[in-house]
């Protein structure tokens, strides 16, 4: 997931991952600081803190750091949900500029664990392979997570439905024998009421 937003002066910005349990997440970005004269953004924001705050779905913090302008942070998921990662800048010193904000650049890896090509290259090949089929086996290892977690809700939204689905057939049953009823109930009144009458 890669992606920019913007906010405002001590905005806080969160955005929502759905990511399975036991995975490793890691996220790069970047702030830059809007400049009122030129109408642009400078490519760095010196002297700027970033607050990175993680939440997992049962509300238990698991992140909650300082960063700088920009920086790296990572966290593993206990729990499968949505994960909540919200943003927010340290700096009061924009407080007095009209108009000021920040743009954040965000790049989200989840279920991954990276490595440097230029550290493998100065590797001798049986490093390199042995590096590699780690690399392949925590793939294979997040992709039989993510399928396991797919499962579960898969099983949860057929339930569901199958519940919902009972309780419709439920309902026209109910309903079937309330107008039954009823339409017995005004033959049996029609009747009385013509016998009366002595009309029958």
């Amino acid at each position: 997931l890669a992606l920019y937003f913007h906010v405002g002066e001590r905005e806080e910005k969160c955005i929502i991952e759905d990511i399975p349990s036991d995975t490793l997440v890691v996220g790069n970005y970047k702030v830059q600081r809007w400049d009122i004269h030129k109408h642009d953004f400078h490519e760095s924001a010196p002297g700027l803190g970033m607050f990175v705050t993680v939440t997992s779905p049962s509300g238990e913090v698991l992140l909650s750091k300082l960063y700088g302008p920009q920086g790296t942070f990572s966290f593993t998921s206990y729990l499968s949900g949505e994960h909540i990662i919200c943003f927010q800048s340290n700096s009061t010193r924009f407080a007095v500029t009209a108009g000021s904000k920040l743009r954040i650049h965000l790049d989200i890896r989840v279920g991954e664990h990276f490595f440097d090509e230029s550290d493998i290259q100065a590797k001798d090949k049986v490093n390199e392979v042995n590096t590699r089929l780690e690399h392949l086996i925590e793939q294979i290892h997040h992709v039989a997570r993510e399928q396991d977690y797919e499962r579960e809700r898969e099983e949860k939204f057929r339930k569901t439905s199958e519940e919902t689905n009972s309780n419709i057939l439920w309902w026209a049953i109910v309903q079937t024998l309330i107008l039954i009823s009823i339409g017995i109930w005004q033959i049996k009144s029609l009747r009385d009421f013509f016998i009366a009458k002595k009309l029958v």
